[in-house]
């Protein structure tokens, strides 16, 4: 399985903060410490607020936090909604992609289930498992 770089940024960027989690972190101070386009962590903090993982703030003092405990967001969650969209192989795809062989596929279900165990494995695991108590300096 592989994991597009939103998501690998995601869970970097949640390592962290799970290491203080009630601090409020600016983007830019994340993407300074892990060397990632501030635009992009910027997207990635977006979509983790929409679903209520982190908490934003505008203005001074702004940033943001996480907005439940780390041991209540598990990996597999984080991993589900930063990958939403991403389709393992193109059958997978919501309009079935254009692939030639669907309906006498007998690797289908297989990946499926490879799938399916992945992120079950990784809803065992929770933020406070891997998070980063210190900054990463280079």
């Amino acid at each position: 399985m592989r994991l597009t770089s939103f998501t690998d940024y995601g869970l970097r960027m949640l390592m962290r903060m799970g290491g203080t989690p009630d601090r409020i972190f600016s983007t830019a101070e994340l993407a300074k410490e892990f060397g990632l386009s501030r635009h992009h962590l910027t997207k990635i903090m977006q979509k983790l607020a929409k679903v209520g993982i982190v908490e934003t703030r505008r203005g001074g003092g702004g940033g943001a936090k996480l907005a439940r405990q780390p041991k209540d967001i598990s990996l597999g969650e984080v991993v589900r909604v930063l990958e939403e969209g991403q389709a393992l192989v193109e059958c997978f795809q919501a309009d079935g992609g254009n692939c030639t062989i669907s309906g006498h596929c007998r690797l289908e279900s297989r990946l499926r289930i490879a799938e399916a165990a992945f992120l079950a494995n990784l809803d065992r695991s929770t933020l406070a498992d891997i998070a980063l108590n210190e900054p990463i300096t280079a």
